[in-house]
């Protein structure tokens, strides 16, 4: 597949969908021409054509919000991109963590509308995402982030602990807290270290294969 064989239109752009490779949240929705999208495989790093401007412009260039490319796709009709990035700092000019922030509906309880069993997992690692992108003062994951990854391992090894320790007392209501902490760290340590959830389905996925070892 080469760029010549993607569909551009008339002004030779293509819309690219920018998602967070971790947490899956879409954060962003911009345009390639060619020359861009050619500069964004060469560097793994997201280049845009400004329709205002008209001008290359490369994401975080001046804001530091740099975005590296993990994977990019196109769709069946070879017109869109979607363009999965690690993220350093907001995706939106205006200091959110992604530029799609307002819901048309109105509807913002998701557990309402949700028949998976593990959609909170995904809404965490979401607000974990938008925590270390945006940093505001007060919340707790913000101050995970900014003690650094110290911090959090020794979190993780007092939320491991206090699993043992409710295990062993046969506190299923104990037991339940102390595990709700250790996801949480965990979640936390992993984008910390920007390694997806998904990577870690995927490790557990091959071992299934092999029923040996499970």
């Amino acid at each position: 597949m080469t760029i010549d064989e993607l569909n551009f239109d008339e002004k030779g752009l293509i819309p690219a969908i920018v998602q967070d490779a971790q947490s899956k949240e879409v954060l962003m929705l911009a345009y390639m021409n060619r020359e861009s999208l050619d500069m964004s495989l060469k560097t793994g790093e997201t280049w845009f054509y400004s329709r205002s401007r008209q001008e290359l412009w490369n994401k975080g260039a001046t804001s530091g919000n740099k975005q590296q490319i993990v994977d990019m796709r196109f769709d069946c009709d070879k017109d869109t991109l979607i363009v999965k990035v690690i993220t350093q700092g907001p995706a939106c000019h205006n200091g959110s963590y992604s530029c799609f922030t307002q819901s048309l509906n109105n509807d913002n309880d998701k557990s309402q509308v949700s028949p998976d069993r593990f959609q909170i997992i995904n809404e965490l690692e979401e607000t974990i995402a938008l925590r270390e992108a945006e940093m505001p003062e007060g919340a707790y994951t913000t101050y995970l982030f900014d003690k650094g990854v110290d911090k959090i391992l020794k979190k993780v090894g007092e939320e491991a602990a206090e699993v043992i320790i409710a295990a062993k007392n046969r506190s299923s209501e104990e037991l339940e807290w102390e595990t709700a902490d250790l996801l949480y760290h965990l979640l936390v340590l992993l984008r910390e270290q920007k390694v997806g959830l998904d990577q870690i389905l995927a490790v557990l996925k091959e071992r299934h294969k092999n029923k040996a070892t499970t």
